[in-house]
């Protein structure tokens, strides 16, 4: 499993994929992805503060997206929980990764510093 401060990063034959594709779906809908897939996995503590009541910190968003800006991304969330959302950039480095209520509920963890492990599969955009 990897560090909250790096995110494990596999490509094509074991790779580091610094490129993400978008799908036509959201996650879970049985949507076929196209173009190149995203694959990253971290874990990382349930944090409460800012513009988002509840969000996860992605460390080294930045140069696994090549962007600081908002990325859409489709995963799952403690391994087999799918998701669609939007990486926020938090203006200090990190993507930010909102955790609405209803994702809340589906992992049964809300709680500040409960650890949730994040699997982001697709680049939407």
């Amino acid at each position: 499993m990897a560090s909250p401060a790096t995110p494990a990063r596999t490509g094509a034959a074991g790779t580091k994929d610094r490129t993400a594709a978008g799908t036509g779906g959201a996650a879970g809908s049985g949507a076929a992805a196209t173009g190149r897939p995203l694959d990253a996995t971290f874990s990382a503590p349930i944090e409460k503060d800012g513009a988002f009541p509840t969000f996860l910190a992605l460390p080294g968003s930045a140069e696994l997206l090549g962007t600081r800006a908002a990325v859409k991304v489709e995963g799952t969330l403690d391994g087999v929980h799918p998701f669609a959302a939007t990486l926020m950039p938090s203006g200090q480095g990190p993507h930010w990764l909102p955790l609405r209520a209803a994702l809340c509920k589906l992992i049964g963890k809300s709680t500040a510093g409960e650890v949730v492990t994040v699997h982001l599969e697709h680049r939407l955009n």
